[in-house]
């Protein structure tokens, strides 16, 4: 199958050639993700759309280095993950914040206690982790919030929650995996757009899985992948007016 075009070298924090990925051995074996070629800029939100089964949470493993690399080149923040040790591709993970759409917070802990968890390791001085972490609540709009309990928040709250926290070890990369499919259409809209401009700010970037077709105006970027190819992907009025 012939690669996409490779994208021309930059500031990428992910870059990848020829990358792909297949499942099962011997006649059981199916590859899922065939020659893709893209990267994702520093500083910019960048969609990852596509139908069920195309191959975008593959590849988000892939990125997040929570899977092995097989074929091609995969770099992230500047590190080769084909061929890497379980070893580096946790120093690598160390580098990259995580968001979920079930929002994968503590349920026994306060929102202020979910969001220092993850400064635990980077501060070591317990008042200067609550003072960082109610700043993190306060930059999402949860300031009064902040002893409250996860199922006492709604579903965008607990999604901006998980934001704070993602944000809380100050990583390069966000990577989100359908982030807003729990939401509303304005708390989905609100959600990437506070996402957007905290990570904008810290000049990190966003790689945003998503079926979520109402968010084509808040990206950079926009890549498609469907059947295992990935592709440029930019709507046209059209289809931006349908969203």
């Amino acid at each position: 199958m012939a690669s996409s075009p490779l994208p021309p070298a930059g500031s990428a924090v992910i870059r990848t050639k020829n990358l792909s990925h297949s499942f099962g051995e011997g006649e059981l074996r199916s590859q899922i993700l065939h020659n893709l070629n893209f990267q994702v800029e520093a500083g910019e939100v960048t969609l990852l759309v596509g139908p069920s089964g195309s191959g975008k949470s593959t590849l988000l493993t892939l990125i997040g280095a929570l899977r092995s690399v097989e074929a091609g080149s995969l770099q992230v923040l500047g590190e080769e993950l084909c061929g890497a040790s379980e070893q580096a591709r946790v120093q690598i993970r160390r580098r990259i914040g995580f968001i979920f759409q079930s929002h994968n917070l503590v349920s026994s802990l306060t929102v202020l206690q979910n969001v220092q968890l993850l400064l635990q390791l980077r501060q070591p001085d317990p008042q200067q982790r609550v003072r960082q972490a109610t700043a993190l609540l306060e930059a999402v709009g949860l300031g009064h919030r902040l002893h409250h309990y996860p199922e006492e928040l709604s579903g965008g709250q607990r999604q901006r929650v998980a934001i704070a926290r993602a944000l809380a070890p100050e990583p390069e990369l966000i990577l989100a995996d359908e982030p807003t499919a729990s939401l509303d259409s304005q708390s989905g809209k609100d959600v990437v757009e506070l996402l957007g401009n905290l990570c904008r700010n810290r000049g990190s970037a966003v790689l945003l899985v998503t079926h979520d077709l109402r968010l084509l105006n808040d990206a950079d970027r926009i890549w498609r992948i469907e059947d295992g190819c990935i592709n440029r992907w930019t709507p046209d009025a059209a289809e931006l007016a349908l969203h």
